[in-house]
């Protein structure tokens, strides 16, 4: 009985109900205690879920903070009302059906490498809801805080090269960024400064002054004391986090080769002008810095796209400095033979609303919008799914957000059903009730 119990697979003890676990009598009928089987359980889950780097090795995720209009960028709808369609133009673009707004003139130029999912949807119209969808790939929980995306992949794989797995530039954009119920060490490192600011410099990268590399080294095995007399004695995240925060410190400061993929000075003069000497273009030209360098995740963030009133004015005033760094990012991933290894993803929280509101904006919308792909596996110069002749709500093909990150974490080589383990020995699914969208892999 205890070998045919033993050869039960993964999905056996899944099957076996938390009550059935309770009862001890029935595992000491098998030899077993519950410490051993819950362990035996979880050897047997790590060997079935063993991850694989798989075709993107790295993710850049732009996001768009506030609520980017569909209809005024990947969307337009140029043969509806006036009231639904706005007043901006649209264009066309390299792919036959694939339509931006009218200030997306670069972008157009490489949507031959582009994936624009136009069917995007969920029910969180409030941005903090809809934030923690878009980073999480859960809907928001009172009960348990998740993880990004971006802590769940310096978990499962770590760090490359001395580079942290996990960067957000300029800082961590918001709490739904962060490491959730997984321990504070897979939390992002944030660079404290953004790269389009004079004299930019990342924090905590340089040596204080006066402390050389010799004295540095003395400190760092203080600590190392320090942690291991309070290890033996508790156990709590804040120390282990604390320990790899500091593990992490070290090989930056000590990398030569980590200290330069910072360094955008590095960089071709006249390659920066192309991407833009602006907040969009520093970020991205870094963001691209860093995948090339070894850094796994990198999020950036661009604009405030909350456009309730004008948003003609706004679109022209944000979109521009957008599609060129956007458009020059596409190109220098392809030209440096990284896209097809670099998944980019552009994302905001929801929509907006089909109508034209009273003050010339959109309001919240989430029933339906827009998410753009590329490289990392994805099938270029596509379009897939459709909303609706007013942009109100999906017509073919909706992508809900657990289908778009089990997709994404499917290209990352992770199973996206694998169980983390949260606070209390609760199992939690990285992703839960998504499925990969074949259509859109290459």
């Amino acid at each position: 009985m205890t070998d045919a119990f033993l050869g039960c697979s993964p999905t056996h003890f899944k099957a076996l109900s938390r009550r059935g676990f309770l009862q001890l009598g029935v595992l000491a009928g098998t030899g077993l205690t519950l410490p051993t089987l819950l362990a035996r359980r979880a050897q047997a889950e790590l060997k079935q879920y063993d991850n694989f780097e798989g075709t993107a090795k790295s993710i850049i995720h732009i996001y768009l903070p506030g609520g980017m209009a569909h209809q005024e960028s990947f969307d337009p709808k140029p043969y509806a009302p006036i009231e639904y369609r706005g007043e901006m133009r649209h264009i066309g673009t390299k792919v036959d059906g694939m339509l931006f707004g009218e200030t997306m003139a670069k972008t157009a130029q490489v949507s031959d490498k582009l994936c624009v999912i136009n069917s995007m949807s969920h029910g969180e119209a409030a941005h903090e809801r809809g934030t923690h969808n878009m980073f999480t790939g859960y809907r928001p929980s009172p009960a348990l805080q998740y993880p990004s995306i971006g802590s769940v992949l310096s978990h499962e794989f770590g760090a490359r090269k001395n580079l942290p797995p996990y960067v957000c530039i300029p800082n961590q954009p918001n709490e739904f960024a962060g490491s959730g119920y997984l321990s504070s060490a897979f939390a992002p490192f944030s660079l404290g400064s953004d790269p389009a600011g004079n004299g930019f410099k990342v924090r905590d990268l340089d040596l204080p002054n006066g402390v050389d590399d010799s004295r540095f080294a003395t400190r760092r095995t203080a600590l190392e004391a320090v942690n291991a007399y309070f290890q033996k004695r508790e156990s709590s995240d804040q120390i282990t986090a604390m320990d790899s925060f500091y593990d992490a410190a070290y090989s930056l400061i000590s990398s030569p080769e980590a200290r330069e993929a910072f360094n955008l000075e590095k960089e071709d003069g006249k390659l920066r002008d192309e991407y833009g000497r602006n907040t969009a273009g520093s970020r991205m030209i870094l963001a691209r810095r860093l995948v090339e360098s070894g850094v796994r995740l990198v999020n950036l963030t661009y604009g405030g796209w909350d456009m309730h009133d004008n948003i003609v004015a706004g679109f022209k005033r944000q979109m521009p400095e957008f599609d060129q760094a956007f458009a020059r990012l596409i190109q220098d991933l392809d030209e440096r033979g990284l896209l097809s290894e670099t998944l980019v993803m552009v994302s905001s929280e929801f929509g907006r609303t089909p109508k034209i509101n009273g003050t010339a904006g959109r309001d919240h919308w989430p029933k339906v919008f827009s998410v753009v792909l590329a490289g990392g596996g994805i099938k270029p110069g596509m379009v897939y799914g459709r909303s609706n002749a007013t942009a109100a709500e999906p017509e073919e093909d909706a992508v809900g957000v657990e289908d778009l990150f089990t997709t994404v974490y499917h290209t990352l080589g992770i199973v996206a059903d694998k169980e983390l383990m949260a606070p209390g020995d609760r199992p939690i699914e990285i992703c839960v009730g998504g499925k990969v969208v074949n259509e859109i892999l290459a």
